[in-house]
């Protein structure tokens, strides 16, 4: 049985128990001074324990997961100073990305997000959102699919022209509101999100790849465009994290996460942050961990994240922080509070002290007591650090077990097709989607099948039975995570 994952050494080696993986951890510290190394090497230990991880790739450099390393001096040394053996290796990567350039497409349909997530991304007003539950329950009631965005504005185009029949059964709808949402949604649109709303609809569980040599899959999305669409990228964040808690069943304490998330430059997601929103995001992570999913927050300082989310994470690996400025100087007080003290070090002088490659660390231990924190050299990661070549990069997609699931849009019949045929009949095919094969499995215990869409009315009933067949923090859990960073757009 493994220790766990290596995460240093100070006089004696550290590591990190695989059963508090879910306990969740923060990396942080300034730019330069090796915390990517430090989320690096935490991928590669839980990917080689068989743990699925899923990251962000906001810099572009994460793609050499894929590479053996390359042997140097340097990098015997380290391996030296931690005593282990520094040996070459990649880890199985999985590309997505969610404009299907450099990774598998990652897409959702409109009656996934849901009209009040939904209303909430576009900005609506009440006034204008009540008109976009009128026109998903028109839906429903019409057994029209809301699929992808054309479907949407064709529906609303629809109600719009016959709000005069449709004033007695729903409510009026006003066109100004029409107009705003047809508006925002064009906003939305210009983001990239046609590439996000369609088919087939990503299943969560294909994240939750385990390699035929027992290795967890280690999911990396090409964000450096897809942060440049902030709406876009909240709507992606917001739908995974649901699909997350609707699917994944409660599971209580386990000898290693099903699934670990790290979120690099998570300053993003609590800029400007309203007390009500840092409030949920508490929530979430502390009820998503009971799925056996740990969210490890990367970022430059720990006054990036609101101290009541910082309570959270168990695990810390501090790099160094340079106190030029007095925010600078509150960010290594804040840092140095939030560990256990060592009676023989002075956090705060050692924080501004860390060379490169070194941290101050402090890990809870199997029964969740934090460590004392060290000073640490951190091992030094087995992957490539070299940024991967897009001929490398196009042959692990194209050599990828889930090639062909989701790389061909499928646009079914659904709300535009039934639409236009009451006035231009025309057949339509139907299509489903593929089912990941070549002796990969996934850690939720799923067999990959074809999914079948719902319509709003059947997706609230059957989250509603599934509530009552499971625990109260589970439903708790999807109606927090419903509003999260739906919230961010409309503070």
């Amino acid at each position: 049985m493994s220790k766990g994952i290596l995460v240093g050494a100070a006089e004696d080696q550290l590591w990190l128990d695989l059963s508090v993986g879910n306990r969740h951890g923060l990396i942080a510290g300034a730019t330069g001074t090796g915390k990517t190394m430090s989320l690096r090497l935490l991928a590669e230990g839980f990917a080689n324990a068989g743990v699925p991880v899923f990251m962000a790739d906001v810099k572009g450099d994460l793609g050499g997961l894929a590479k053996p390393g390359e042997a140097s001096a340097r990098l015997t040394e380290r391996a030296d100073k931690v005593k282990t053996e520094w040996k070459a290796q990649d880890v199985p990567v999985v590309f997505w990305d969610v404009f299907g350039r450099q990774g598998h497409p990652i897409r959702a349909t409109i009656s996934d997000i849901g009209p009040i997530l939904l209303g909430r991304i576009l900005g609506l007003s009440d006034v204008q959102e009540a008109v976009l539950h009128v026109v998903f329950r028109y839906a429903d009631d019409e057994g029209l699919l809301l699929l992808d965005l054309k479907d949407l504005r064709a529906l609303i185009n629809h109600v719009a022209e016959n709000a005069a029949d449709l004033n007695a059964r729903y409510g009026a709808v006003a066109s100004s509101s029409v107009g705003a949402i047809q508006r925002a949604l064009l906003a939305l649109e210009n983001q990239g999100a046609d590439k996000f709303f369609g088919e087939p609809a990503l299943d969560i569980a294909d994240l939750m790849m385990i390699a035929p040599d027992g290795r967890g899959a280690v999911n990396v999305l090409a964000a450096s465009e897809l942060m440049k669409s902030p709406q876009l990228y909240a709507t992606f964040l917001l739908w995974l994290l649901s699909e997350l808690f609707e699917n994944l069943p409660e599971v209580g304490d386990l000898d290693k996460p099903k699934l670990v998330f790290f979120f690099d430059e998570a300053h993003l997601l609590f800029n400007d942050a309203p007390k009500a929103l840092v409030t949920q995001v508490e929530q979430v992570v502390r009820l998503i961990r009971s799925k056996g999913v740990g969210i490890y927050f990367v970022t430059q300082s720990p006054l990036d994240v609101p101290e009541t989310v910082l309570g959270q994470l168990g695990h810390r690996i501090q790099h160094a922080l340079r106190a030029f400025t007095p925010r600078d100087q509150k960010a290594v007080r804040a840092a140095a509070e939030t560990f256990r003290p060592n009676p023989r070090l002075d956090t705060a002088q050692a924080i501004q002290e860390l060379g490169k490659g070194e941290a101050l660390v402090s890990l809870l231990d199997g029964d969740g007591v934090p460590s004392i924190v060290q000073r640490v050299l951190i091992a030094p990661p087995a992957t490539s650090l070299a940024v991967l070549s897009d001929e490398d990069r196009g042959e692990i997609i194209g050599n990828s077990p889930l090639k062909g699931v989701y790389d061909q849009a499928v646009d079914r019949e659904s709300a535009y097709e039934k639409l236009k045929a009451r006035t231009d009949p025309a057949p339509s095919a139907d299509t489903g989607k593929q089912s990941a094969a070549g002796g990969w499995t996934r850690n939720s215990g799923k067999k990959a099948a074809p999914r079948q869409r719902e319509t709003t009315t059947e997706a609230a009933v059957k989250s509603v039975a599934r509530s009552l067949a499971s625990s109260i923090g589970s439903s708790l859990g999807r109606q927090i995570v419903r509003g999260v960073l739906g919230a961010i757009l409309k503070r």
